[in-house]
This record gives structure tokens, sequence and C-alpha cells, in this order.
């Protein structure tokens, strides 16, 4: 004969063995407020006891929340996957959201279609919030941001009347600053022929560091040449070919500032293949403090940002943003998610970049 499948705990069972009512152990389970400490103590350790799990398509009826968010990265799989960015990101996410019993749902945004599924999801009702970096434009579910969908951004916005909208939310790092502290680096080693690696300029990141790197150039009295600069595309791959164009066009070149750790990987490749000593003959400095920045030979050179606490920080927002039901909470409202006293605010966050010194540069 079959076996009988093991009856699932129900709500009454744990009241039951609580010794409470099933509309108390209706408003612990789902987070509702008005239970004494003890009270809701009691009945965790009843939930733990029987091993109860809740029904997500009946706590969401009670709840009108799903427990999940939609991480979207304007990324390809190949990309996502092998840039340790992106995992260095996640992770800080990952950890944030676990912490809030909080679950996340990964969605790439690699082709056209692409961006029209994933507004159809985020419209669907399937997820509290979403979290979208990497973007090279607007965003998807621009439509279910408007109707109220909680959104935090990672890096700038940058399409058309992004800095005028008060309602966004978003992390970065300070690119240009950071930008800035690298190359006045190299200037104060003597180096003049400065050339840049880029990352996408469709990307606000890109043009920020690449400003940045203007800006210092123009304060020591240089003038910043267009043939200088190459797009690296933020990968090792594009690094390597972005430097070697650079050296068949600017051979007298000295110096050069990579606007990722990937892309400044790539050019100490195609630097040595070209028989060009780092930092002898050409100083590197990255951006970004990766592992591998402490690992390539000579060490780099790199401007840290914090990408695993901007994931947390990221993460931290939403789930503030999702607990005040959408809004984006005024300047100077009381702190009422999950996030700390020093992120009350919505609107830019932006984390300080600094420069670490290493033997490349």
């Amino acid at each position: 004969m079959p076996t009988a499948r093991p009856t699932r705990p129900t709500l009454e069972a744990v009241a039951a063995h609580a010794g409470v009512s099933r509309a108390t152990v209706s408003r612990v389970v789902n987070g509702g407020a008005g239970v004494r400490a003890e009270v809701r103590e009691r009945v965790r350790r009843s939930v733990r006891a029987l091993g109860y799990a809740p029904n997500i398509a009946a706590r969401s009826l009670v709840t009108r929340r799903t427990g999940a968010v939609a991480v979207v990265i304007a990324e390809p799989e190949s990309r996502v996957f092998t840039d340790p960015f992106f995992s260095r990101q996640l992770r800080g996410i990952g950890r944030e959201l676990a912490r809030h019993d909080t679950q996340s749902l990964l969605m790439l945004q690699e082709r056209d279609e692409d961006h029209e599924r994933i507004g159809r999801y985020l419209a669907g009702g399937h997820v509290d919030g979403a979290l979208m970096f990497s973007l090279h434009g607007p965003p998807p579910g621009a439509a279910a941001v408007r109707a109220g969908l909680p959104t935090v951004y990672g890096g700038r916005p940058g399409w058309p009347g992004a800095d005028a909208d008060p309602g966004l939310s978003y992390v970065d790092a300070d690119n240009a600053g950071g930008a800035r502290l690298a190359v006045a680096h190299l200037l104060a080693t003597g180096r003049r022929r400065i050339a840049v690696l880029t990352g996408p300029l469709d990307q606000t990141s890109a043009q920020d560091r690449l400003a940045g790197y203007h800006e210092a150039l123009r304060a020591a009295g240089l003038e910043p040449e267009p043939s200088l600069a190459e797009n690296g595309g933020f990968t090792v791959e594009g690094g390597a070919r972005a430097m070697a164009r650079l050296l068949e066009r600017e051979p007298a070149l000295d110096a050069v500032f990579a606007g990722s750790d990937q892309m400044a990987v790539g050019a100490l490749r195609s630097l040595r293949e070209a028989g060009r000593r780092v930092p002898g003959d050409v100083a590197v400095v990255g951006f970004d403090d990766l592992e591998s920045a402490a690992w390539t030979d000579p060490p780099l050179t790199t401007v840290r940002q914090d990408v695993e606490g901007m994931g947390r920080l990221m993460a931290r927002l939403l789930l503030r943003r999702i607990a005040a039901g959408g809004a984006a909470p005024g300047p100077g409202e009381p702190e009422s998610g999950p996030a700390g006293p020093a992120e009350a605010d919505t609107g830019p966050v932006i984390t300080e970049a600094r420069l670490v010194p290493r033997e490349s540069a």
C-alpha cells in the first residue's frame, strides 16, 4: 500500500501547541503588530517545534506582499557570471535580503525582448520591489515603477528626465572623484601622456569616470586628447584590445587610467606582450579594487569602491521603501524600515572612492 503523505502543520496546530488563538499565530507569522513579546516568542517556538511553514499564496492575500524582490542586471549572462564585480554586488544584496527573510529573483536583460519581458513581469505583481543596475538606458518596467513599484537603482540613472525626478533612489560611488584621484596620482609620479580606457559610454559610471579624468588633466594644465582614449567595455578582453590600439596609435604614452580593474588586467596583458615594463615604461591604475587587483603582476594600483557594501545599501533602501508602502519618504521623516538612521532619506546615496596604491603605478 502507498504510504500516506505526512500532514502539513497548520496554523490551528501551531495555535493549539502554543496555547493561543489562530489569529495570534497569523499575526506573528505575517509580521503583524499587537502581540506581546513573550507570546510572540512562544508562538515562534511552536512554529519551530512543529516545522510549520506558511503558505506563501495565503500569506500574500493577507499581507499583499510576495516576500520577493527582482534583481535586474542589464548585462548578458556571459558577463554577469564571469565578472567579479557582479558576484560581489550580488553577495551584498543577497546577505541583506536574507537578514529580512526576503527572496531575490535574478533577471538578466541581454536582448531587446528581455526589456519587454522583464517589464511585463514587474507589472504583474510578482515581486514587492526591484533592484536595477548596470543599465544602458531607460529601465525595464518603467510603467510598473510609475505605478508605485518600489525601486532602487545601482548607479546614477542617466535617461532623459532622471535628474529632475525627486522620487528616484540610487546608490553610486564617487566615480568622478575616484577618477580624479587616479589621474592625480599618475601626474604626481611625473607621467604626462596619460591614456584612458573607458567603459561603455551609455553608462553613467563610465561617463563620470571619463569626466573625472578630464577634470584632473585640466587641473594640471593639460588638455585631454581624443587619441589617448579608447573604450574597453569594462571587460578583460576589451581592455586588452583597447590597450593594443592605444599603443599602436600613441607609442609614447607613459600611463593609463583604466576605468575598471577588469580592463586594467587586460591592459597589463597587452603591455606585457608589447614588451613594455609596468610601471617603468607605463604606469597603470584601475578602478574597483576587486580581488584580482592584488594578484596581478605587478599588483594593481586601483581606486576602491565598496561594491559589496553598495549592494547591501541598495537592498536596505529598497526594503525601507517597501515597508513605507512604495512611497519615497521625504527628508527628515522618521525611520520606519530596515535601513539605518544614516540612510533615512531617499534620493542619491554616493559612497566614497579612495586610492589603493600598489606596484603598477
